[in-house]
């Protein structure tokens, strides 16, 4: 049997590569999977191909704006009174801005990064905390950057975006310590940050077939990852940084 089986798992950025892949993989696993997007059209297409590839997937979709915090704790409310709890929430909403030197970074690209890297995380992860801690195995996994660790002269506001949810993150995953319901105090639920340099989805890799792609972190490798999430114990992970890429 499956570690996925039976799991509800929500995807947040659902029709992006490494969303695409995920959703993929989850349900091969016997996940029930719901994911969700903005974008309608992207999303609808997302959910097709999975219902393509696998067969008797349990799939859905949903149009939702992360930006919005009061749509955002509705969708998990709905989601928890429909399937009867929440076991995983992926948030995998990404953007890049960059310069060619620090004097050339644009508060703009901040305000940018803000918006869909760091507020859309926040309100995934407040709204879906509660639900994951009812859980008996909840997980919350960010995918962040390696940029973060070393930023460049040019990726500040990319790296200091990403720099932001990590230390979110962490602090969810405090929470998970600090209010657990279990006696000897050992959570149930975990928030991971997976650590990428980049992604390399297989369109990229189908259009330039000679390029070394050094440090890319394939998104099936990315999406295995996310799925073995419940094959080790909640204290294991809770908190920790898990590299896909060299340091």
């Amino acid at each position: 049997m499956s570690t996925l089986d039976g799991k509800v798992i929500a995807v947040a950025g659902a029709s992006g590569p490494a969303g695409q892949a995920t959703l993929r993989r989850l349900a091969a696993g016997g996940a029930t999977v719901i994911g969700a997007d903005i974008d309608q059209r992207r999303l609808d297409a997302a959910i097709a191909a999975v219902r393509v590839g696998v067969p008797g997937a349990k799939i859905s979709g949903q149009v939702i704006d992360l930006l919005d915090p009061q749509e955002v704790h509705d969708w998990a409310d709905h989601l928890e009174a429909e399937h009867g709890r929440v076991d995983g929430l992926f948030h995998l909403v990404g953007g890049w801005r960059g310069a060619k030197s620090f004097h050339e970074s644009r508060i703009d690209d901040w305000d940018f990064l803000h918006d869909t890297v760091v507020r859309t995380l926040q309100h995934t992860s407040l709204a879906f905390q509660p639900a994951l801690l009812r859980s008996e195995a909840g997980r919350f996994a960010m995918i962040s950057a390696s940029a973060a660790h070393k930023p460049t002269s040019g990726g500040a506001a990319y790296a200091a975006a990403k720099a932001a949810t990590e230390a979110w993150t962490l602090a969810m995953a405090n929470s998970f310590v600090k209010e657990t319901t279990q006696a000897d105090g050992v959570p149930t639920a975990a928030a991971v940050i997976l650590v990428i340099k980049a992604l390399l989805s297989p369109e990229m890799r189908a259009e330039k077939p000679e390029a070394k792609f050094t440090g890319y972190t394939e998104t099936a490798e990315l999406a295995d990852t996310l799925a073995d999430l419940w094959s080790r114990p909640a204290a294991e992970l809770n908190g920790q940084h898990q590299w896909l890429t060299a340091r």
